[in-house]
């Protein structure tokens, strides 16, 4: 490689900035508490340093009200500001900023900055905190709020607060919008201290919520008040699908009884109610994929004879059971059974998976569609399911910067794009089910499922409403009695700009992939994607807590870096963090890796330099291997309706 192209290499052991304060080990939460302990001359100064003025004024502006200090009082105030004072300007070094009696003659020391990591705890300044007792009687309680943690995927499903929504800080730009349709509404922050929560606060604020609060003292706090976690992902919906399971008693079959009854060539039809993605990796040999949103429309032309047996499989547990009791709210005559623990319970029988399948059933006949919308007329009767007007749900989106509002799109990924619901969100009718609290955030907003007429919306709203889901809507006559409305349609799969990219791109310079040079380029994409390729020696760092770690990457704040990710946008907006931290040489790779590649560049492969933890992807337990799957299968079987296990995930 030519040197115009080669990044500078980093140190092999990053030099890490030491604390300068003697409440180094001290959480923010503890500075918090900390803080509130002290005399009116210290909250003086904290109120001051969480408006940006300088510690000299704040200090001469307490000390002239109080017409006295206390030594103790600013020897705790130093100790407090050391840690949380991110003023000043950038430098490579951190000096500690100093508290002094006002002398009158305006001499005054200007404070250097702090650590860049100091900047999270600068954010609990002033910071709207809430005691977990409250959070839990919030939760308890039927007031519209969102809970998000903030934290990367992989720590989340390790243990978390049961029923919080999963946002890792780096996609609140992308995702919150959709999942907090009103800015008004209550929003806690969470994550494992309090920095996380702290650095993402003043971002909401920008972005216009107004009841942002923080768990005070974090996961840590919650658990040290004798409050449960969970693991997991996804849990409320699967302790949903165990409680389906024990209350409909879902017939089920056996990994080895099906391999036995596939030998013998019994008539059966074997259906895999995942996405089409997950069936194509491996499912049980001959089965089609009919994802479980669209199995009751399509079930009647993929089983012309009464006694065919019909088997419903996933991945585990979950998508079986919901599937299969779908298809038996159908009353058809034919045996209906789950395959005990998925696509898992048969490879830890030692059977082979197919891999590469791509069997689909054929469009739904007249005769299948007269069929499934009988079922969804009845079920929509027997479970109370509303139905909303267009004109009621074009007014209901006007107020949607005032009440939580979620246009969910049951249908397939091709009818979606060619033409959706401006606004509505894809969200296939058993992923709908499967992964509720990747959509809905605030479970007291306005649920609307929409397909192209009853079957498929009101199949998915029944079963939302069976969770506990309040406000559930199936949308009157679906798309085409919007478009008769004269409601407005997109096509294809928008993906929406994160707040701020436009800002974070015009701020940042761009450099082009063949003069890198000696830059230090560091990569913010998700740790899978950084190990499939990256620019040779470009180091990976998690933008979710860039502020916290980049200091291990790039000590030297005049430092020539290039942030890159897969499309530009991640790193545009890490680039304008970095300049904030002082990184006045910050820019991105123009393009991103994609135009890096495409200018026929190399690109190196494997998790080369991690400078952080890979917390942020989350394996399937078959990926992991046996002893994963096992471990799931006895943690999901043994889920209680909050969402606990006595057994743990590996």
């Amino acid at each position: 490689m030519s040197c115009s192209t080669s990044p500078r290499s980093l140190p092999s052991e990053p030099r890490i900035f030491a604390p300068t304060s003697r409440l180094d080990s001290m959480t923010p939460a503890g500075l918090v508490h900390a803080a509130r302990a002290l005399s009116s001359l210290s909250r003086s100064v904290l109120r001051c340093v969480s408006r940006g003025v300088w510690v000299s004024r704040c200090c001469a502006d307490a000390s002239s009200a109080s017409g006295s200090t206390n030594d103790a009082v600013m020897s705790a105030t130093t100790n407090v500001l050391t840690c949380v004072t991110p003023f000043g300007p950038p430098s490579g070094r951190t000096a500690p900023v100093r508290a002094h009696h006002h002398r009158g003659d305006g001499a005054s020391r200007v404070p250097a900055a702090a650590p860049a990591r100091d900047v999270a705890f600068a954010g609990m300044i002033g910071a709207n905190l809430m005691r977990p007792d409250e959070l839990a009687d919030l939760m308890r309680s039927d007031a519209p709020h969102a809970v998000l943690d903030l934290r990367e995927r992989g720590r989340y499903e390790r243990g978390h607060v049961y029923r919080t929504t999963s946002v890792p800080r780096r996609l609140l730009e992308t995702r919150l919008p959709g999942l907090v349709t009103a800015p008004a509404t209550p929003v806690v922050l969470c994550d494992d201290d309090g920095r996380l929560a702290a650095l993402a606060r003043p971002l909401l604020e920008t972005m216009g919520y107004t009841g942002v609060r923080i768990l005070d003292g974090g996961l840590e706090a919650w658990r040290a008040a004798g409050r449960p976690l969970v693991q997991g992902v996804n849990v409320p919906s699967k302790v949903f699908g165990e409680r389906v399971l024990h209350e409909q008693k879902t017939p089920e079959i056996a990994p080895q009884a099906l391999a036995e009854r596939i030998d013998r060539g019994e008539d059966m039809v074997i259906v895999d109610a995942r996405t089409f993605e997950e069936y194509a990796r491996g499912c049980v040999p001959g089965a089609i994929s009919v994802p479980g949103g669209e199995l009751v429309l399509r079930i009647t032309d993929l089983v012309p004879r009464p006694d065919t047996t019909i088997v419903v499989h996933c991945g585990g547990r979950t998508r079986s059971y919901i599937g299969a009791e779908s298809l038996r709210r159908m009353r058809l005559p034919n045996p209906i059974v789950a395959l005990e623990n998925g696509t898992m319970g048969w490879a830890l029988a030692g059977l082979t998976l197919e891999r590469g399948a791509d069997r689909r059933p054929p469009d739904a006949s007249p005769r299948g569609r007269a069929a499934a919308a009988l079922v969804a007329k009845r079920v929509a009767a027997e479970d109370g399911v509303r139905f909303m007007e267009p004109e009621a749900l074009r007014a209901l989106l006007d107020r949607r910067r005032r009440e939580n509002v979620y246009v969910l799109d049951v249908r397939t990924g091709e009818e979606y794009a060619a033409g959706h619901v401006a606004g509505a969100v894809w969200a296939p009718g058993g992923q709908a089910v499967q992964a509720t609290d990747e959509y809905v955030a605030v479970r007291s907003g306005t649920i609307v499922c929409v397909c192209d007429g009853l079957v498929r919306s009101v199949m998915t709203a029944a079963w939302l409403m069976r969770m506990g889901l309040p406000r559930v809507f199936a949308l009157a006559g679906g798309l085409p009695a919007w478009e008769r409305a004269g409601g407005a349609v997109e096509t294809g799969h928008p993906r929406p700009a994160p707040f701020g990219l436009e800002a974070a791109r015009a701020a940042a310079g761009a450099v082009a992939p063949g003069d890198l040079g000696d830059a230090v380029v560091v990569s913010v994409d998700t740790s899978d994607v950084y190990a499939r390729g990256h620019v040779p020696g470009a180091a990976w760092l998690c933008r979710s807590r860039l502020e916290l770690v980049v200091d291990r990457a790039v000590p030297d704040r005049d430092a020539r870096i290039v942030v890159t990710c897969a499309d530009g946008a991640q790193s545009a907006l890490a680039a304008a963090t970095l300049a904030g931290l002082g990184y006045a040489r910050a820019a991105v790779l123009a393009g991103g890796t994609g135009a890096w590649t495409a200018a026929g560049l190399p690109v190196e492969t494997g998790p080369t330099r991690l400078l952080d933890e890979p917390d942020d992807v989350v394996l399937k337990p078959y990926d992991r291997g046996r002893e994963a799957m096992e471990a799931y299968l006895r943690w999901e079987e043994a889920l209680d309706l909050e969402g606990r296990s006595p057994h743990a995930l590996r």
